[in-house]
Formats: C-alpha cells, structure tokens, sequence
C-alpha cells in the first residue's frame, strides 16, 4: 500500500511537474471553436483568394491540387458556417467552378480540416470586374490596353470578365428569384456622391460623359434573401476595390467610402428613387426585414488608408446590431511579429482580419455585421496563434475567416 508521506511527496512532483510545463514551455493554446448553441446560425465571411489572371484559370486550379483551395476548404470544415460569403471567388457563369469547389474540395477531408462539408444551396450572378467599360477610366489616354491599363479601363479593376467575383454558400434554402443585385447602378446616380477631384486642377478627375456612365459597384452589391429556420435573413454582400492603386485624385477611396455608403442608404428610411436594382426595382430594404451584412469591404475602422467615415457610418447604423467587435489571439501574435507599419496602428490587433504586408500591416477588412433584432451569442475571426492546431491552414489566403453565430 502507498503512505501518506509517498502520496504526499508524489503530488507535489506532480506540481512541480506540472508548473515547469506552464512556466518554461507554455500551456499549447486550444483552437477549437466554440460549439454553436442550438438554433443559432454561424454566419461567416471569408476572402479566399480563388482566382486567377487568366480566363478559366481558376477551373483549372481546381481540376488540380490546389494547396490553396485545401487550405480554404480546410478552414471552412473547422469553422462549419451555415451561411458563408467568400470574395474572390472567379465567376464562372454555369456554377461549375463553385460546383467544383464543393464536390472535389469541401465534401472531402483536407488536412488541418474536419468531416467533409456539404451546401446544398449557392448563388452566384455576374460582377463588374475585368468587363471592359470602352471608356478611359483611368485617365491615361487611352482605353484598354494590356495589363494594368486594361484592368483599369474595365467596370470593376479585372483582367478577365468575372476575375475577383462572390460566391454564397448556404446549408438552407436561398431565395434566388427574390435576390436583388447593383451591379449597373451608376455611381452618379447616388445624391451627394464622392465624384473624384484632380486636386492640381480642381476639375472632376472623370470627364462628364464617363461619370454618367461609371458604374458605382466594382464587382456588385447583392440582397440575396435566405430562407433559416429563424425566418427570412437578407444577406447583404459586396466588395468594395481597395482604397488604393489610384492616384492623387484618390478615385479609389472615394469609390471605397460610396459602395459601403450603398449599404447605409439602403438600410436607411426614405424613397430612395435612384437605388435601383439591375431589373428596374428602386428604394431600399424594409424596415421589417433581418439581415446581415458580409464581405471584405478593405476598410478598416480606424486603420488604412480608407475613408472610415463610410465604415464607422455602417456599423453605427441603428439598424445594425451593437455587439462584440470578432477576435482572435492569432492577430494580435502576428501584428507584434511583423512590426512594421502595425507599430503605428491604432486599432486593437486583436480585431485584424488579414495581414497585408509591412507597408500597410494588419487590418480589420472583413464583416458580419448582423441586424437589430438578432441576439450575437458568440462571434471570431479563424486565426490561432502559430503554435495552436489548425495554425498551418490560414495562410491560403492573406485574409482571415470572420464568424458570428446569430439567435432570435
């Protein structure tokens, strides 16, 4: 039989065993996500990075072994969302690319992942970007062209009709007929619209007759209606061209501060005459009407070289929900590893959504941003610290997964 005083003297082994684990190596931090409480949706938004430079480059990614594509399906497979919008996603107008994604990626088990994943429901519809405009757009004197040039020349920046577009995947059944996009709303048409300046000149930066015509979103605006089990949920779902890329007149951060300004009015009350949709419907949302907000809208808070007034504006909105700003401990790891310009950010790390680089750093890019009359009961952004499981999985893509599970 033990004594006490050998009972004794192995507890305290045990301790001390126990203290230099915590004290000299560290406890390995827990990744696993908190299991989403019955009836609650998780709702998620993600830039994947699923594109390519060429015309029908991203089918053929997929037809191969995209390491890419695994590392995304993996994050989704840990994360589990019951309604996901992921950016830069290539439109492929017959669905096969997002079919692809599903049967060859998604319903099979990555590594770093979970059980196969499987959204009977998607939407897709056409986006702007690399659908060439036949306008001089970028003020060069010309209209296409090769390269840059012609990306710029185009509706949305692209170098192929398609390139950078969205994708909806949804486990409950989605209201297509009823879906609402932007796509061709001109960015004139909106009152008081941020119309570029050449500061050197103090002329509009876009002659009149390509102002008329420019289209406000760079890829599309849509209001796609979901059908859960909690009711009717209108996703809302866009992705703004990056405040950047443009040059003193700063056409790209005026267009920014607009596409997320589309969202405030369209949440807002009032006739709304000129926000018509691509079958000739006008006004906004009803007032009546749940929602969420999803996608990398590339601005940030407080950060960046945005206009924040549009984003502050959004999350502010009294339609919006007041809640817990997603998090995780991975950002605030990797903001103090890279240094650089996160240094100077006045933001929390914590909130960051991807990691762009010395110059720009960490930033709080993409949103959930669900409406009043929902309960947020957990929410965060898929990003653990290096040395947690699933740490090798996020880097597919420069962003990171932002999750919120919903309840009535």
């Amino acid at each position: 039989m033990r004594t006490p005083l050998l009972l004794a003297l192995l507890a305290l082994v045990l301790a001390v065993a126990a203290c230099v684990r915590v004290n000299v190596h560290g406890e390995r931090p827990a990744a696993a996500l908190p299991a989403k409480p019955a009836g609650a949706l998780r709702i998620a938004s993600y830039n994947t990075s699923l594109y390519s430079d060429e015309a029908g480059g991203l089918m053929q990614r997929l037809q191969g072994d995209d390491a890419g594509a695994r590392r995304i399906a993996a994050v989704l497979q840990q994360v589990r969302p019951d309604i996901v919008l992921l950016n830069e996603f290539d439109y492929v107008a017959d669905g096969s690319a997002a079919a692809l994604f599903q049967s060859r990626y998604l319903a099979r088990t990555q590594p770093g992942g979970g059980a196969p994943l499987h959204y009977p429901y998607r939407y897709i519809a056409p986006v702007n970007t690399g659908v060439q405009s036949g306008l001089d757009l970028d003020g060069n004197g010309s209209v296409g062209g090769d390269g840059r040039d012609r990306g710029n020349d185009a509706w949305g920046y692209g170098l192929h009709p398609g390139q950078y577009g969205m994708l909806l995947l949804s486990r409950h059944p989605i209201d297509a007929d009823a879906a609402r996009t932007f796509q061709h709303l001109r960015w004139s048409a909106m009152p008081g619209a941020k119309r570029p300046v050449d500061p050197d000149s103090g002329r509009p930066f876009h002659a009149d007759a390509v102002w008329s015509q420019l289209r406000l979103s760079s890829k599309s605006h849509w209001d796609v209606p979901v059908r859960t089990p909690q009711g009717v949920l209108h996703v809302l779902a866009s992705h703004p061209t990056p405040p950047a890329f443009d040059g003193p007149e700063k056409r790209n951060v005026a267009r920014n501060h607009d596409e997320i300004r589309l969202w405030t009015e369209y949440l807002s009350p009032g006739p709304h005459d000129w926000l018509c949709d691509d079958a000739g419907r006008c006004g906004g949302l009803d007032a009546d009407a749940r929602f969420v907000i999803l996608g990398d809208l590339n601005n940030d808070p407080v950060d960046g070289a945005g206009d924040h007034e549009a984003i502050v504006g959004l999350i502010e909105h009294p339609r919006v929900l007041r809640m817990p700003t997603p998090r995780s401990d991975g950002a605030v790891e990797a903001a103090e590893a890279a240094g650089a310009a996160n240094l100077e950010h006045r933001g929390a790390h914590a909130h960051d959504t991807g990691s762009f680089g010395p110059r720009v750093g960490n930033l709080r890019l993409d949103y959930v941003l669900p409406s009043v009359g929902q309960r947020a009961v957990a929410s965060g952004v898929f990003w653990p610290r290096s040395d947690a499981p699933h740490a090798d999985i996020v880097d597919g893509t420069d962003h990171r997964l932002v999750w919120v599970d919903v309840a009535r």
